[in-house]
């Protein structure tokens, strides 16, 4: 018995891996004959797996979605990323929150005890609250993206600023999701915070998708909240030593990076468009700094400091 179910186990992993499996070849990588694979094939269909028989010179099997959700098989490196994904769903603002805890609590509970250890050590945390959106939005945006329709909806509070726009996709970032579309009546793309979008039925015509500006979603959303959707990082990156606490930090970084060293200090890495527009922004933190680099960031704080002290200078 104990046979017959890791090898139920290995043929349902081989009918996850790929779409269409010829009978013949199952039988090969089983090492079984192809009258235990039926045996087999039936057994997983009791336990409510969709497999169906596909026809050709070798007849063969394909896994189908169904109308209820029969157990899953992951390795370890899916389940892993799994978790990890819910983690961050959890944190996304994405309205599915809730959802997300009591699915990860459930695969945590179903998860080997190796697994288990390396899931607890991995946790995820975004800064800064999340900004929830209604389910139904999201649906109903993700479906537009889908379907390469015209999106009408409202924006804002009041829903008093109607817009029609090509929405090409969803993304998260710093607690929030949005989208990225072509505004139809501006000509230009821009980016909507969902949680301020009302859509309005019906959708409009179907569009043929256009390129966002350098093929690269995640490249573009990052430039346009730099001020510049084509550049992708900032043309001035600096880092030093900060004499406050990563926990008391956190909070107010944006696309910087937060490395805690210890009770007292972190390293932040940032950037900026300017050496002494990076300056500024340590000085915004307003704690001692220490080990600061590269020379460039070095000799825009004195550029910085001279500057402060002319204007400190009485008339």
């Amino acid at each position: 018995m104990h046979e017959t179910s890791a090898r139920l186990l290995a043929l349902l992993s081989l009918l996850q891996a790929r779409r269409d499996w010829p009978g013949g070849l199952l039988a090969d990588r089983l090492e079984v004959s192809p009258r235990t694979v039926r045996r087999d094939v039936d057994r997983l269909r009791d336990l409510g797996y969709p497999i169906r028989a596909t026809k050709g010179p070798d007849g063969g099997y394909r896994l189908d979605a169904g109308t209820d959700l029969p157990p899953l098989l992951f390795d370890d490196d899916q389940a892993v990323a799994l978790a990890v994904g819910l983690q961050v769903a959890a944190t996304s603002g994405a309205g599915v929150e809730e959802a997300a805890a009591r699915a990860l609590g459930t695969v945590r509970q179903v998860m080997p005890a190796r697994l288990r250890h390396r899931i607890d050590g991995l946790r995820v945390t975004a800064i800064g609250g999340p900004t929830s959106v209604d389910p139904g939005v999201l649906a109903a945006l993700g479906d537009a993206v889908r379907a390469r329709e015209v999106l009408r909806f409202g924006y804002g509070p009041d829903d008093a600023d109607p817009r029609r726009a090509e929405p090409h996709h969803l993304v998260t970032r710093g607690g929030r999701c949005y989208l990225v579309a072509w505004d139809l009546e501006r000509a230009d793309w821009r980016t909507f915070r969902a949680d301020r979008i009302t859509p309005r039925t019906p959708t409009g015509p179907r569009f043929a998708p256009r390129e966002v500006p350098g093929r690269d979603v995640a490249a573009f959303v990052a430039g346009r909240f730099r001020g510049n959707p084509g550049a992708g990082d900032w043309p001035c990156r600096g880092e030093a030593i900060v004499a406050r606490p990563a926990a008391e930090l956190a909070p107010y970084v944006r696309d910087e990076t937060v490395e805690e060293i210890d009770a007292g200090r972190c390293r932040l890495v940032a950037g900026a468009w300017s050496w002494v527009a990076l300056a500024a922004r340590f000085g915004q933190l307003d704690a001692d700094l220490d080990a600061v680099a590269p020379a460039e960031l070095r000799d825009a704080f004195a550029a910085l400091a001279d500057r402060c002290a002319r204007a400190a200078t009485p008339m």
